[in-house]
């Protein structure tokens, strides 16, 4: 879908001043629906909105809501203001829409614009979850908490699995919703991890008991890849999950982990780590930030979609 060279070319280099690690900006969605609107002198805005269905046994369901409508915003220059009427024009939008309780409205947007911010918040979008980037942190030596870190294999599926569950059921408080099937969800990934030579998932072991455990991966930000829409072109170590079981957290075995996690990747040539938290978790907002990972894209949502504003 195309839309005016000026504002895009005005959106791009928005972007390139609010962040430098953001990525070349990616042209406008194909396919989706034209919003568009203009400020109080005239200047014109635009959007397009996608709209995305999964069904029961789609792992999405893990972090998203059933039924997504997602806004590409291209407001230039215009900052606030220009969010805002866009913003307008979308809820005029979906005064045609019929969206069910498990439905969501979202838009993901540099961290970094603290005008958009403003717009977000006024109506009724709050930061679910944020994409974080680490390059060349601070070095973390591992905590004296009295673990033993070991590679996981096949025969620690059901412990891991059990942490896995434990953790979405956690996050279901405070940010997505909790899925009664995701157990089964979840294991398909957990189970791929662990039937390789060398997993990238580590356990952490305490007087002979799991306690928690770190699951990454490699991915590559190549051109045209929808990895280079979000991260910088590069090889990028990505942190998947990282789990502790209830009773144990805050003793220093995520940051154990996170020591072996993050040596593994500096030893083999990654040009940075990155990984999704939610901003309203009131223990991975403050672990990662120690952790010197900090928010590139942020993804605003309300739920129901017909709660926006």
């Amino acid at each position: 879908m195309e839309i005016e060279k000026t504002l895009f070319d005005a959106h791009r280099t928005r972007f390139a001043t609010i962040d430098r690690l953001l990525p070349e900006t990616a042209p406008p969605p194909v396919v989706g629906e034209r919003v568009d609107a203009a400020t109080a002198s005239g200047v014109q805005v635009t959007g397009v909105i996608q709209r995305r269905l999964h069904g029961p046994d789609d792992v999405p369901l893990l972090w998203s809501a059933a039924d997504v409508r997602q806004l590409f915003p291209f407001i230039g220059s215009t900052g606030t203001e220009g969010m805002d009427v866009l913003l307008r024009a979308w809820r005029t939008w979906m005064d045609a829409e019929s969206p069910g309780e498990d439905s969501s409205c979202v838009v993901n947007w540099p961290s970094r614009d603290a005008e958009a911010i403003r717009a977000f918040l006024d109506h009724g979008l709050v930061p679910m979850s944020a994409l974080a980037v680490r390059t060349g942190g601070p070095k973390q030596d591992r905590s004296d908490d009295g673990a033993t870190v070991r590679r996981a294999g096949p025969d620690d599926f059901e412990d891991v699995l059990a942490m896995a569950v434990s953790t979405h059921d956690y996050i279901g408080q405070v940010a997505t919703r909790q899925r009664p099937n995701a157990a089964e969800l979840l294991a398909p990934a957990l189970e791929r991890a662990l039937d390789k030579d060398a997993p990238l998932l580590w356990l952490a072991e305490r007087d002979g008991e799991i306690a928690a455990f770190a699951h990454a991966a490699w991915i590559a930000s190549t051109p045209g890849s929808e990895e280079a829409e979000l991260l910088p072109h590069g090889r990028w170590g990505y942190v998947n999950n990282v789990v502790t079981v209830p009773g144990l957290r805050g003793g220093g075995l995520g940051r154990t982990l996170m020591s072996v996690v993050h040596k593994e990747f500096d030893r083999e040539g990654a040009d940075g780590t990155y990984l999704y938290y939610n901003p309203t978790n009131p223990l991975s907002s403050v672990f990662w930030h120690r952790q010197g990972y900090r928010p590139l894209w942020t993804s605003w949502e309300v739920h129901p979609a017909s709660a926006l504003r």
